[in-house]
């Protein structure tokens, strides 16, 4: 197999079902890296799922794509290497904390230091084609990264999901709500937070706040 997810994620594909779309999967992926520059490097393709086991979650922050430029997808979503410059979503992000929390701008995006914590940065679909936005859409990506979501949701208690834009919004349907904190708003990308869905969600303050309220540690963010 050319994807291997970490051991403490096999659980993930436990069904017959699950195992079918991820050898078709990998299929795809193996391909699209022999015959196209594709990112995140392929040993950094689960460095979300490489950060933190899932008992050790706390916070679910779900993107969509990696990003498409060269050497900036680090395999985390939202997050690029050392030394990159900041996506404008990033910033937004960044500028949202400086807001909500009182803390200065960070050096390096690298959001390495987040997962560590064990914040879970998902994108939808984990891999993508040099400068084509959505390459690999549709491929098997959403049908893993699903489950992900849901087996998350259904195995574990107290994590707070934070669902940022529409395309994050639907994949409501599949966390219980009712055991989780799920917070939703608008991107951080420019063209949503200019028109005033993303600023003063307080999003991390009330991640912290809940995570405090069940005895579990916040982050630092």
């Amino acid at each position: 197999m050319f994807l291997k997810i970490p051991d403490a994620w096999q659980f993930v594909l436990d069904t017959e079902k699950q195992n079918e779309n991820f050898e078709k999967l990998d299929k795809f992926v193996f391909d699209a890296y022999q015959n196209a520059k594709c990112f995140p490097p392929k040993e950094m393709i689960f460095s979300a799922f490489e950060y933190c086991k899932p008992e050790d979650v706390k916070v679910v922050i779900l993107g969509q794509d990696p990003y498409h430029g060269f050497a900036q997808a680090n395999g985390l979503a939202f997050s690029v290497f050392d030394g990159v410059k900041f996506p404008p979503s990033l910033i937004n992000i960044f500028k949202e904390i400086e807001s909500d929390l009182d803390l200065p701008l960070p050096i390096s995006g690298n959001l390495e230091r987040w997962a560590e914590q064990g914040v879970l940065l998902l994108n939808a679909t984990l891999t993508v084609e040099e400068s084509k936005a959505g390459s690999h859409q549709k491929q098997g990506w959403e049908t893993f990264t699903d489950e992900v979501i849901r087996k998350i949701s259904e195995d574990y208690d107290h994590i707070v999901f934070m669902l940022w834009g529409s395309f994050a919004r639907k994949k409501m349907s599949l966390i219980d709500s009712e055991k989780h904190l799920v917070l939703e708003t608008g991107h951080p990308s420019p063209l949503s937070a200019n028109r005033g869905h993303w600023f003063e969600n307080k999003h991390f303050s009330k991640a912290n706040k809940y995570l405090k309220k069940n005895k579990r540690k916040p982050i630092d963010w």
